[in-house]
């Protein structure tokens, strides 16, 4: 990976405090999280298919097993 470009971010603190939890929720660093998020937007803005983790069973952005939509 190249050099990359440090500079300032001013964040509201209950958007940073969000970020923080959501980071620790995936195992990253805030600006870890912040460039994943950006990166994310970057490629559906070019329209390309985003590439997703899965986030573990119990966290916030895992998709609901109860709402499978299938018919038995």
């Amino acid at each position: 990976m190249g050099q990359r470009k440090p500079f300032l971010l001013r964040i509201d603190p209950a958007l940073w405090a969000e970020l923080e939890a959501w980071a620790q929720a995936e195992l990253r660093s805030v600006n870890g999280q912040i460039e994943w998020v950006l990166k994310q937007a970057m490629q559906k803005r070019k329209g390309a298919k985003p590439r997703t983790a899965t986030p573990p069973a119990n966290s916030p952005g895992a998709p609901d097993s109860g709402q499978s939509g299938s018919a038995g």
